[in-house]
């Protein structure tokens, strides 16, 4: 019993942390630097894109909700796939999140470098990178109350500068504010093509990067196991996260193509600078720039919480040394935490020392960070096929659920689909077709290694 209760992590994440925490996984830089590249792609449908996309989200949410109010688990999704799809669907889950969020976490903190260039010019960004590293990897392993509080300020910079935003686009379109008080109206929408100005294959193409930048909402599912009120939690957290997302993405999209006619936002720079630069605010660059960076340090501070459970859920399952499985005396996994930071680390190290050697580098590493698009949506295929299986099994418990899936499992069947849908288009879009195949190389890679070592697992569950 005392070794199980020396293996329980704190639960300190509030409410209020746990939806800030979800937010600030999946506002990224995405959305402030790759909306443009999508409209382009799809013209106004765009909009229909991310409610597409976000009514997926929305059904993947709702059935993790369900199955987190009967079992909030640290690592939950991993461990939902292996009671309810078969063991490898768990190992190659949380494999999936941990490659996931390392080539993340890389691209993410040259990012933050590149940002601070705008204010450092003369120190070399993999410098100023690897602090910020440090700096969160230190967060990281104080207490989760300390990494909570820590990206709920960073969520809380990018959310006040989406909703200034939509409200400042709004004067600007209703009242003409900025524009010497001539309304801007909505013609944008209906003036410059068709609805779907690139066709079917321009809007599915649009999808799947409008999906990926959704990416990472399924933390809620990570964060439950340290929750200090889980069932109160989860319910509160989903029930609000959802519909704060579409709003500041949908609600920012379409500003910016009200805005801005869609086929010349090329030529804009960021949407988001000039709406600001627009009413006058002449420190905009700085501005986004801060926000941008406070988003890549989000996206790494997230990485580093996220697959570092991962880690720990993996040892749980006796598939990492029991090592991983020993805590702090604030109770946090303290060699996962140094693990995915050293991972990390060696991909800064890589990413500044390759180019001296090799001119292709950097294109690779490019490919490499996009390859986390499939392995990021492994948790929400795990999600949609476990609460089948999950509701089936816990029929008794269903009877008065307070948050159960709506009109499962059609409502399953339909988000799988959709996620198959975009899939599939992603093999025929140029852009992503090499990606796609570098994720899938690596889920075929890793289910290898599981069979190839099974022997392994059942010899270590007798002796335990």
């Amino acid at each position: 019993m005392a070794e199980k209760q020396n293996r329980e992590l704190n639960r300190d994440l509030s409410s209020r942390q746990m939806q800030m925490i979800a937010l600030g996984g999946t506002i990224g830089v995405g959305l402030f630097m790759g909306s443009a590249s999508t409209i382009k792609w799809t013209g106004v449908s765009v909009l229909l894109a991310y409610a597409i996309a976000g009514l997926v989200l929305y059904l993947v949410m709702r059935a993790l909700g369900e199955m987190l109010y009967v079992d909030p688990s640290v690592g939950s999704f991993a461990n939902y796939a292996t009671k309810y799809i078969h063991p490898v669907a768990g190992y190659l889950t949380v494999w999936a999140n941990v490659f996931q969020w390392l080539t993340v976490g890389v691209s993410e903190t040259i990012a933050v470098g590149i940002y601070l260039d705008y204010w450092f010019p003369n120190i070399p960004s993999w410098v100023t990178g690897v602090v910020v590293l440090a700096m969160l990897t230190a967060a990281n392993l104080v207490t989760v109350k300390a990494y909570g509080e820590m990206e709920t300020w960073f969520s809380l910079i990018k959310v006040i500068t989406i909703v200034f935003m939509i409200i400042l686009g709004l004067l600007v379109i209703v009242l003409g504010f900025g524009n010497h008080w001539h309304p801007i109206g909505f013609s944008n929408l209906w003036t410059h093509g068709p609805f779907f100005a690139g066709g079917v294959k321009g809007f599915f193409f649009a999808l799947s990067i409008v999906i990926t930048s959704y990416q990472a909402i399924e933390i809620i599912g990570i964060t439950a196991g340290e929750a200090d009120n889980p069932q109160v939690a989860i319910v509160k957290s989903i029930k609000s996260i959802v519909a704060r997302i579409l709003i500041f993405y949908i609600g920012a999209i379409f500003v910016i193509i009200t805005i801005y006619p869609w086929d010349k936002l090329d030529q804009v720079g960021s949407p988001f600078v000039e709406t600001f630069s627009r009413v006058g605010i002449t420190a905009a660059a700085g501005i986004i720039n801060f926000v941008m960076m406070t988003a890549a340090m989000s996206a790494l501070n997230s990485g580093i919480f996220s697959s570092s459970r991962m880690l720990y859920t993996l040892a749980l399952g006796k598939e990492l040394s029991p090592r991983f499985l020993k805590l702090s005396k604030h109770r946090v996994p303290t060699l996962p935490v140094l693990a995915i930071s050293g991972g990390i680390l060696l991909g800064i190290i890589l990413n500044a020392v390759l180019p001296l050697f090799w001119n292709g580098s950097s294109s690779i590493f490019v490919l490499v960070y996009s390859a986390s698009t499939l392995p990021g949506m492994v948790p929400w295929f795990v999600i949609l096929w476990s609460q089948i299986k999950f509701r089936k099994e816990n029929a008794s418990q269903m009877v008065n659920h307070p948050f159960k899936m709506p009109f499962a499992p059609y409502t399953n069947y339909f988000a799988i689909l959709m996620l198959l849908v975009t899939l599939v288009f992603m093999v025929f879009n140029p852009d992503t077709r090499v990606p796609l195949f570098i994720g899938l190389g690596f889920l075929i890679i890793m289910t290898i290694v599981f069979f190839a070592t099974r022997k392994h697992h059942h010899s270590l569950d007798k002796t335990n």
